[in-house]
């Protein structure tokens, strides 16, 4: 892995390219034409993901429990992408987090610049993903973070200011790893598995789960950038605290790109690869990407939760039948993601270069 200790290029701060005034982006963040947003045809004609009352679950409505269960189970199979409202996790801690990482980004740059991270874990402050030398690069500026297992949890590397900072992240992080488990089984079950088979095949309590924090500045040419390239989640299931002041997600829907608008105080979950090949593609991650905005800088916050790094995934063997075989090889989590931290967002490449050979 020596390739994987140092970027292969000078880092370049996209906040301070934005914030420099500068008329035209470098060329080096154009992407080709095939890639670029075509933001005067974006899809929307009232379509959006599917937005899902969790509450729906809680008390003694046995058909009201079914119904979002079967929600849950459509938006699985037919977008990979969903919204929860109503999902226990305070709205008030969710505004802390994003607004204390808000903070950390408009920090001087030296005082970002103590928390850099290399690719060889990633941890820290970043501005690019894939270490390929040349790669066209991306709009956007992240901090990425550890926060399962315990192990590879270390409160030094996660900022110090704002003075609140680590106990919302804390906080939050704890909250989303309940969130999640309960979603897991949710899962679980609609797969006709047992409750707990998806977390158990994830590690159990020994489950990894991280965070990624977006900052996209203003971009002057957006049409011909992306704060994020299209991809599928490498990992299980991600949970994304979107930016509710500008939309900027979009989802792929057959050849046509939905722009996600955000529901007050959802987050979106969506399906990762890792929850595909488990589900012997019953489950499909789908490629999403982030178009950026000249007018308005914009936040997101994505925890991912994701199966221990050195188990072996494969198809739930119940969910594999003569007319239905086994989909993928097996392959631990830490295999898998090498691929991406080399090459960067490649849209479904990676899930798909794993199928088996019939």
């Amino acid at each position: 892995m020596t390739s994987m200790q140092e970027w292969p290029e000078p880092i370049v701060r996209v906040q301070s390219l934005a914030e420099s005034g500068l008329p035209v982006i470098p060329e080096r963040y154009v992407k080709p034409p095939s890639e670029r947003p075509k933001l005067d045809l974006i899809v929307d004609h009232g379509v959006n993901i599917p937005i899902i009352d969790l509450s729906g679950l809680e008390g003694d409505d046995d058909q009201l429990r079914k119904t979002t269960l079967n929600q849950i189970s459509v938006a699985c199979r037919d977008w990979g992408f969903f919204q929860v409202v109503n999902h226990g996790v305070k709205p008030e801690l969710m505004h802390e987090a994003r607004e204390a990482w808000r903070q950390f980004f408009h920090l001087p740059v030296e005082e970002k610049q103590v928390y850099a991270n290399s690719p060889k874990t990633y941890e820290g402050y970043g501005s690019r993903l894939g270490v390929e030398k040349g790669a066209i690069l991306d709009w956007c500026d992240y901090f990425f973070l550890h926060y399962r297992p315990e192990s590879l949890k270390d409160y030094n590397k996660w900022p110090a200011f704002p003075v609140s900072f680590r106990n919302i992240i804390e906080e939050y992080n704890s909250e989303l790893v309940k969130l999640s488990g309960r979603l897991m089984k949710i899962l679980s079950v609609n797969l006709g598995l047992g409750e707990e088979h998806l977390q158990n095949a994830f590690g159990g309590e020994n489950v990894g789960a991280c965070m990624r924090v977006n900052f996209y500045p203003k971009c002057p040419q957006p049409d011909l950038a992306l704060g994020l390239s299209s991809h599928s989640d490498p990992g299980g299931m991600t949970l994304l605290l979107p930016d509710h002041s500008v939309s900027g997600l979009q989802v792929r829907r057959g050849d046509k790109w939905v722009t996600v608008q955000p529901a007050p105080d959802a987050f979106i979950v969506n399906i990762g690869d890792q929850i595909q090949v488990l589900s012997n593609a019953i489950y499909k991650s789908i490629e999403h990407r982030v178009i950026v905005n000249s007018a308005k800088e914009r936040i997101s916050i994505a925890f991912f939760y994701n199966p221990k790094s050195d188990l072996l995934l494969e198809p739930a063997s119940e969910l594999v039948t003569p007319d239905q075989p086994a989909l993928y090889l097996p392959m631990t989590f830490n295999e898998y993601r090498l691929y991406i931290r080399t090459r960067g967002p490649q849209g479904k490449s990676q899930v798909e270069s794993l199928k088996s050979p019939r």
